[in-house]
Parts: structure tokens; sequence; C-alpha cells
């Protein structure tokens, strides 16, 4: 018990900025005795003695703000920050290294018992404040959610989910957007993809068919020399795009 503590402590210093001892952490940190308690509930729960189990993750609750049900099963350094409003469902898993943030739901949409009704966590995900993981699929490993997302379908490993409902963006898309925004001189993240704003929505539509129409052109004028047509000269004149335009939507 004392090691897991030991864990959970470091964990908290590593990944919180504000935390400046390990005295502050334990005495301070309501994600710290959420855990705590969590694990006696948990033990109780697995020798079924089910009221006891519920009684205490109820006070731990009431102490801490964070509602996790005895049921559930919470990996190795798993990191609560701030906790206030956190659900943790009956047969959610998180696995180790897991970041949530407040105000996170991790529900189930089903009514039966005996079921996988809430989400799996692979370890490494980050769940951002407010997020709503509702479900009994899994989330792969280092995913990240954003913050007031609502997830209800599986999230890749590496994939980062945003938007009400949450759209998946796959690993690597999200770099290339910037690149080619970089290109263009166009700063787009001054709206944040986080947000669901219309503006935003539209603009990263606007990048993503950039770099698809880039990938055709390029395809296409590979064929052609092959071909032994040149159009080169053709194809860098009819690049018309403004995109101080763009830029100045977002300032």
């Amino acid at each position: 018990m004392f090691a897991r503590l030991r864990e959970d402590i470091a964990s908290v210093l590593e990944r919180d900025p504000a935390a400046r001892s390990r005295w502050e952490v334990i005495t301070c940190y309501p994600g710290i005795h959420a855990q705590i308690f969590h694990r006696a509930a948990h033990r109780l729960w697995g020798v079924r003695l089910f009221w006891a189990a519920r009684f205490l993750s109820h006070i731990a609750r009431i102490l801490t703000g964070i509602e996790i049900h005895p049921g559930a099963s919470l990996g190795r350094r798993v990191f609560i920050d701030h906790g206030f409003g956190v659900v943790i469902g009956e047969t959610a898993v998180v696995g180790d290294d897991c970041t949530i943030y407040q105000g996170v739901t991790l529900g189930g949409t089903s009514l039966y018992r005996g079921t996988k009704r809430h989400p799996t966590l692979e370890a490494g995900v980050v769940v951002g404040a407010g997020a709503k993981v509702l479900g009994g699929f899994t989330v792969g490993a280092g995913a990240r959610i954003g913050s007031n997302a609502v997830v209800v379908k599986p999230v890749p490993a590496g994939a980062t989910a945003v938007g009400n409902p949450a759209r998946v963006i796959e690993p690597g898309q999200q770099q290339v957007r910037e690149a080619k925004a970089q290109a263009m001189g166009f700063s787009a993240y001054g709206v944040t993809q986080d947000l669901a704003d219309p503006l935003a929505k539209a603009l990263h539509g606007l990048l993503d068919h950039a770099v698809e129409t880039d990938r055709r052109l390029e395809a296409l004028v590979t064929k052609m020399k092959a071909a032994g047509l040149d159009c080169c000269k053709e194809v860098e004149s009819a690049d018309g795009f403004d995109a101080d335009i763009l830029s100045r939507m977002v300032d």
C-alpha cells in the first residue's frame, strides 16, 4: 500500500508544476485521498461486502468531491488533478499513468447488469476537464481526450478526440495540418481546435482539403512527367491562395 502511495505522490510531483513538496501532495490533493479510499473500498467489493464498499466510497465522495465506484479498477500512478466532479463508473478500467482532470465522467450507456458498461482507458491516456467518455469501449494507450469532449466510440492508441460528439484526429494528422498552415503563412490555431467553434471547424476542414489537394496534384504532376508532359510552371502560377485573409479572420 505504501509503495503505491509513494508512486502516486511521485507522479503528482512529476506532472503538476504547482506541487512543491511530498507533504503538500499528501495533505492537499483530493485525487490522492480519493484513491486511498478507493483501494480500501475496492478490497471490500472484492470480498462481496458491497454495502460497506459503497458506504466507504460515499464518504470519500463527500470528503473529496470525487466519486469512484468501488467496482472500478484503477492502475498505478493514476493522477486525478483537482478532481472535483470526477465520476468513474462500476465497470470502468483506468490503466497505468493515466491523467484525469476535473469534471470528467467515465460513464455507461447500458442499464444491463453484468455487462461492460463503462470505458477502459489504456496506459497513459489523458482526459481533459469536463470530458464525458460514455460506453463500454476502449480508449487506446497514449490517447488524448480534449476538454468538454463527448466520446461515444473507441479512440485509437495515440489519437486525439475533440468536440461534441467527439471526432478522432488520427496520429500525425494534426502535425500535417499544422505544417500545411505554416507553409501557407496562416495561423490556423488562433482559434483552438478543442472548442466546438463553427469557424474553427471550417478552417480546419479547409486545411485538410488543401493537404489532400496538394497530395493529389503532386501525384498528377509525377504521372504527367512520366508521360513526357512538363506542366510545373502552369501549376505553380495557378496557386492564388491568400493566407492573409484567413489569418485576419481569426485575429
